[in-house]
C-alpha cells in the first residue's frame, strides 16, 4: 500500500492556476496581482496569496461527506484536521510539518474574523469550527506559512479563512442527515448513531444596499470510545474475581520490540478493563449576518451562538463477576494475581460560546481605501463535571467541576490600502487581548454544583499590538512584494490559586505571577514571475513570532482522571520563532494543472506539549520550549479539467516531510530525531465524475504515513496511545432529484482501516443527506 501510494504521488503533481485578483473585493482581500491558486477560481480569494494558496469552492465541497464544518477541507494538500469523531471539538488543523496538538500556529477565521482558540496550544483548544454549519459555507482559502506581514504569527502553520454566503435574493435551504457508525474495537461492540438539521433564510434588496441571512443547525451524535483503561498492578493478594480483562496484542509486540509506551494500558501486566464512556454530543448553532454595500461603502455584521454539550457518562465495563455484573472499579483478582481498577469516570461538559464582528470598508480618497474589523469571541461558560471514580458516577456521589469562564478574546485592525496599476500599498494597526479563568472545586454530588468547595483557580492575561506594511511594486511580468510587521506583547494578571497549608489551611493562597512583555519585528519577501506560456513562479520569505498563549503561560490542565497537573503550564515560556522560505512552480497544460512547491522552516524555541502516560496509566501532559527544530519538504499538486473522460475533475496531491529535532539540550535523545506526529508522507485526494446529468460520484482519499509517537523516536505501534499510519476511501453520491432538492449518500473509510492519533479515529461511518434550496 505504501509503496504504490508514493509511486503515484511521484507520477503526479498538484494543481495550480493564476488570475487577477478584483480590487473591489471587500475585507481582507489582497493586493491586486496575478497568484498562484489550487481549487476554484470563480470568486477572488479573501486573504493575501503568499506562498503556497488554496481556494476551495461549490465544485470541491459538494463533493465531501461534510458532518461537520472541518471536514470540507479534508483533502487539501498536505493538510488535515484532527478530528477523532463527528462533533468533535478539539479538531485541531495542521500544515505541512504542525504537530496535530500545536493549535496556536494555525491563524483560522470565519468571513475575517479570527475563531482560533489561542487561550492556549493544544487539542482543548481547537478552531471554532462550530459557529458556522456546514451548508453555510461559500468557500475556503488556505494558506500555508507566514508569508504575508498582515498576519500575526500565529499563522507560522498556516491561514484558513471561511467564507460564508451573502443572499443574492431572496432564498432558503435546509439540509437534513443522519449518519451511523458500526465500532468494533477490543471488547466494545456498538453502532453509534448520530442527525443533523439545519436551515436558513436570506434576504435582499432588490434596490437597496441591505442583505440577512439567518441560520441554525441541531448536531446530535455518539462518538466512540475515546480511552481504554488498563488494571494497575495490586500488592497482596485478594479482590473480586472477574473475567474480561483484554490483552492487547499489539502494545505486546511493541513491547516486545523495544517500542511500546512505558506506563500504557493494553499490556499482559496491565490489560483493558474499560472504555471510556462513548461521547453523547449535542450541539446548537445559530448565525445572523446584515450586510451592506451600496456601490461604495461596504460593511457586515456578524453574530454566531454555539452551544455544546458532551455527556459521557456509561462508560463500557469490560469486567465481570461470578455472577456476570459488570465491575468497574475497586481490587479485583485474575488469575490470583490482584488488580486495582480505576479512572472510569462519568463526565458531562457544559459549554455557551458567541463570536460578534463587526466590518466596515470605505473610499477615503483616489485609489484609497480604509478598512475596519473588530469582534470578540467569548466563552462565557464551560463547567466540566467529572465524577471521582465509576461508582461515584453511577450513585451521583463525589466528584469535581472545572469552570472556566467567562473567558475570550478581542481583536481590531485598521488597514488603509492604495493602490494603482503600477504598484500597490498597504498599512496597518492590529490588536488583540485574550484573558483565561479557570476554577477547579470538589463536589459532593459530582453532577451538580450546588455546595461546591474551592479546591485550585488558575488566571491571567495577554495582549498584543502589532503595526505593519506592505508594498507591491507591478513589473510585468515580475511582482514584488516586501513587508514588514512589529509586535508589542505583554502577559500579565496571571496567578494560580491553591488551598493553603498550616495557619492558612483551608483557605485560598494566590501565587501571581510577574508581568512580562517583549516585541519584535519581522519581515517578508515574495517573487512572483509569470511566464507567457501559463508558467508561473512563486518565491516567498518570511519570519515569524509566536507568542505564548495565555493558557501555556497560566492555565493549568487537568490529567486524564480529572485531577489538577501544576506541571502542565509554564509563566516563563519563551516565544517561537521562526525563518520561512516557499517556492512554487505552477504549469497549464490547459487539461491538466500542475503544481511543484518546497518549503522550509527553522524554529527557534518550539513550544510543545508531549502527552503521555504516568506510572498509573493516567494522560499527563506539560508544555516546554525545545531549542531548534526544522522541516522542509515538497509537495506535488494535479488538478484535471474533463480528463481523463469528458465529466471527470480529478486533485490529487502528495507531499514529502522532513520535520526534526536540531537541538534541545533539556533532552538530547530527542536530536535528530523526526518531530512527533509528522509523517514522511502525505497524500490527499479527490476525484469527482458526472455520471449523469443529475447524478455524480466522488471518490476520495487519505493517507499518511506512520509518523513517530514520541519526540524520541522510541515509541510506535498500531492501536490506542500510538499515532498510526492512515488510510481512508471516502464515497458519495450526489442526486438531484429537482432543480431544488437534492438526496446524498456517502460512505467515510471504506475499507474500515482503524487508524489512531493517540485516540481512535472513526471506523467505517454512513451517511445519508437530504437538502433544499429555494
Amino acid at each position: 500500500m505504501k509503496t504504490s501510494l508514493i509511486a503515484l504521488s511521484l507520477a503526479l503533481s498538484f494543481s495550480a492556476s493564476a488570475r487577477a485578483q478584483d480590487t473591489s473585493t471587500p475585507d481582507t482581500e489582497a493586493p491586486q496581482s496575478s497568484i498562484l491558486v489550487v481549487g476554484q477560481r470563480d470568486a477572488p480569494i479573501e486573504i493575501a496569496p503568499r506562498g503556497l494558496t488554496v481556494s476551495l469552492g461549490a465544485e470541491q465541497l459538494e463533493a465531501v461527506n461534510a458532518f461537520n464544518t472541518e471536514d470540507l477541507i479534508k483533502y487539501a494538500p498536505d493538510f488535515f484536521v484532527r478530528k477523532r469523531y463527528a462533533g468533535d471539538s478539539n479538531g485541531v488543523p495542521g500544515f505541512r510539518g504542525t504537530h496535530s496538538t500545536q493549535s496556536a500556529r494555525t491563524l483560522v477565521m470565519v468571513d475575517g474574523f479570527v475563531v482560533s482558540n489561542f487561550l492556549g496550544n493544544s487539542f482543548s483548544f481547537a478552531p471554532k469550527w462550530g459557529v458556522v454549519g456546514p451548508g453555510e459555507v461559500k468557500q475556503f482559502d488556505v494558506v500555508y506559512g507566514p508569508y504575508s506581514s498582515r498576519y500575526i504569527g500565529n499563522s507560522m502553520g498556516g491561514i484558513v479563512n471561511i467564507t460564508t454566503r451573502d443572499p443574492e435574493r431572496t432564498e432558503a435551504f435546509a439540509t437534513v442527515q443522519g449518519f451511523v457508525q458500526p465500532y468494533r474495537q477490543f471488547a466494545t461492540h456498538d453502532d453509534y448513531y448520530g442527525f443533523s438539521a439545519e436551515a436558513g433564510i436570506g434576504l435582499k434588496q432588490k434596490a437597496g444596499p441591505w442583505s440577512l441571512r439567518l441560520t441554525g443547525r441541531y448536531f446530535r451524535n455518539t462518538g466512540q470510545p475515546m480511552t481504554f483503561l488498563g488494571l494497575v498492578p495490586a500488592k497482596g493478594s485478594g479482590g473480586t474475581p472477574v473475567t474480561g480483562a483484554i490483552v492487547d496484542p499489539e502494545h505486546v509486540r511493541a513491547t516486545a520490540a523495544g517500542t511500546g509506551i512505558p506506563g500504557a494500558p493494553g499490556n499482559a501486566t496491565n490489560p483493558y478493563f474499560a472504555a471510556q464512556s462513548p461521547a453523547k454530543i449535542t450541539q446548537e448553532q445559530a448565525k445572523l449576518k446584515i450586510g451592506y454595500d451600496d456601490g461604495q461603502v461596504t460593511g457586515q455584521f456578524l453574530f454566531a451562538f454555539w452551544h455544546n454539550e458532551d455527556s459521557q457518562t456509561a462508560p463500557d465495563c469490560y469486567l465481570r463477576d461470578a455472577a456476570g455484573n459488570a465491575v468497574c472499579e475497586g481490587r479485583v483478582s485474575i488469575g490470583g494475581q490482584s488488580y486495582t481498577a480505576s479512572g472510569a469516570n462519568w463526565s458531562r461538559t457544559l459549554r455557551d460560546e458567541y463570536l460578534a464582528g463587526l466590518k466596515l470598508a470605505a473610499p477615503i480618497g483616489d485609489n484609497t481605501t480604509a478598512r475596519l474589523a473588530i469582534s470578540t469571541y467569548q466563552v462565557p461558560r464551560t463547567d466540566v463535571f467529572t465524577s471521582n471514580g465509576y461508582l461515584a458516577g453511577q450513585n451521583r456521589g463525589s466528584g469535581t467541576l472545572a469552570a472556566q469562564g467567562p473567558t475570550g478574546w478581542w481583536t481590531g485592525d485598521l488597514t488603509l490600502e492604495n493602490k494603482t496599476s503600477r504598484r500597490a500599498l498597504a498599512l496597518g494597526v492590529t490588536a488583540n487581548a485574550y484573558r483565561t479563568d479557570q476554577t477547579r472545586s470538589n463536589l459532593a454530588d459530582w453532577s451538580s454544583a450546588a455546595g461546591k468547595t474551592f479546591a485550585s483557580r488558575t488566571f491571567g492575561k495577554t495582549r498584543q499590538l502589532s503595526a505593519w506594511g506592505e508594498a507591491q511594486v507591478f513589473l510585468d511580468p515580475l511582482t514584488v512584494t516586501l513587508g514588514a510587521r512589529y509586535d508589542n506583547w505583554r502577559a500579565y494578571d496571571g496567578g494560580l490559586a491553591r488551598l493553603g497549608t498550616g495557619p492558612l489551611a483551608g483557605q485560598p493562597v494566590a501565587n501571581a505571577y510577574a508581568a512580562r512583555s517583549s516585541d519584535g519585528v519581522n519581515g517578508s519577501l515574495s517573487f512572483e514571475y509569470r511566464l507567457g506560456d501559463g508558467t508561473s513562479l512563486q518565491l516567498s520569505l518570511a519570519m515569524a513570532t509566536r507568542y505564548p498563549t495565555v493558557g501555556e503561560l497560566f492555565q493549568g490542565s487537568l490529567n486524564g482522571d480529572g485531577s489538577f497537573n501544576p506541571d502542565s503550564f509554564d509563566p516563563a515560556l519563551k516565544p517561537e520563532r521562526s525563518k520561512d522560505a516557499n517556492l512554487v512552480v505552477a504549469h497549464d497544460f490547459g487539461w491538466v494543472k500542475l503544481t511543484g512547491s518546497a518549503f522550509f522552516q527553522r524554529v527557534n524555541d518550539t513550544i510543545f506539549s508531549f502527552v503521555g502516560f504516568n506510572q498509573n496509566g493516567v494522560t499527563t501532559s506539560s508544555f516546554k520550549n525545545i531549542d531548534l527544530t526544522r522541516q522542509f519538504g515538497f509537495e506535488g499538486i494535479a488538478e484535471t479539467h474533463n480528463w481523463p473522460v469528458e465529466g471527470m475533475n480529478i486533485d490529487f496531491n502528495a507531499a514529502y516531510i522532513d520535520s526534526r529535532t536540531l537541538r534541545n539540550a533539556a533532552a538530547s535523545a530527542a536530536e535528530g530525531v523526526q518531530f512527533p506526529r509528522i509523517p514522511k508522507w502525505r497524500v490527499n485526494a479527490n476525484l469527482r465524475y458526472d455520471l449523469t446529468r443529475t447524478l455524480q460520484g466522488s471518490l476520495g482519499l487519505r493517507y499518511a504515513s506512520r509518523p513517530n509517537t514520541d519526540l524520541f523516536g522510541q515509541q510506535r505501534g498500531d492501536t490506542f496511545g500510538f499515532t498510526s499510519e492512515l488510510f481512508a476511501l471516502d464515497l458519495r453520491l450526489n442526486w438531484q432529484l429537482t432543480e431544488q432538492l437534492r438526496v446524498s449518500a456517502g460512505v467515510d473509510n471504506l475499507t474500515n482501516d482503524r487508524a489512531w492519533v493517540f485516540h481512535p479515529y472513526p471506523q467505517r461511518t454512513f451517511l445519508l443527506e437530504a437538502g433544499w434550496r429555494l
